[in-house]
């Protein structure tokens, strides 16, 4: 998918963030913000080792808690 989206907006700054580009579930339009999966999020950490709640943890934390300026990616809230 971020290939696709890195094509059709490629005059535009996107914020990708490291390591989850198989969490993309699509882009705003209108602020140019990719939005993210938190559940695909959470799977792919779980994937690279971590428990499921650890994983929770960290994302939440270290990456959902992140503020990198405008282009912040959006985190969809597919979990609960």
């Amino acid at each position: 998918m971020l290939d696709k989206i890195l094509e059709w907006f490629d005059e535009e700054e996107l914020l990708i963030a490291n390591g989850f580009d198989e969490a993309i579930i699509g882009v705003d339009e209108h602020s140019f913000r990719l939005i993210y999966s938190c559940e695909k999020c959470i799977e792919i950490l779980v994937g690279e080792g971590m428990n499921y709640e650890d994983a929770i943890e960290h994302f939440e934390y270290n990456v959902r808690g992140s503020y990198v300026g405008t282009k912040t990616p959006i985190w969809c809230v597919d979990h609960l």
